[in-house]
């Protein structure tokens, strides 16, 4: 089992910046893929953004460019800065892991929130 704990969350002004953080615990293969997606009221849960154990990324369009993924993995932590915030960055932003044939963990998520 593999246990995800988000941090960092908060509530800032359009254009202000955040970094979350997220700490991964438990039995964790050498190769994996951790990311972050995020969920706004009343839709779907979407990607953000990931990075595999080699440092490769991946970026949704809407945060190409303003957010940064990056990982240690010594410490098993993925962390996401948040630039040039935007009022549609609202969400509950949830920490990811990826592993093996199909072992797919979900963090219980932190909330940001950009006020307009």
């Amino acid at each position: 089992q593999v246990q995800l704990v988000e941090s960092g969350g908060g509530l800032v002004q359009t254009g202000g910046s955040l970094r979350l953080s997220c700490a991964a615990s438990g039995r964790i293969f050498s190769i994996t893929v951790m990311g972050w997606y995020r969920q706004a009221p009343g839709k779907q849960r979407e990607l953000v953004t990931t990075i595999n154990s080699g440092g490769s990324t991946v970026y949704a369009d809407s945060v190409n460019g303003r957010f940064t993924i990056s990982r240690d993995n010594a410490k098993n932590m993925v962390y996401l800065q948040m630039n040039s915030l935007k009022p549609e960055d609202t969400a509950v932003y949830y920490c990811n892991l990826v592993q093996g044939y199909g072992q797919n963990y979900w963090g219980q998520g932190t909330q940001v929130t950009v006020s307009s």
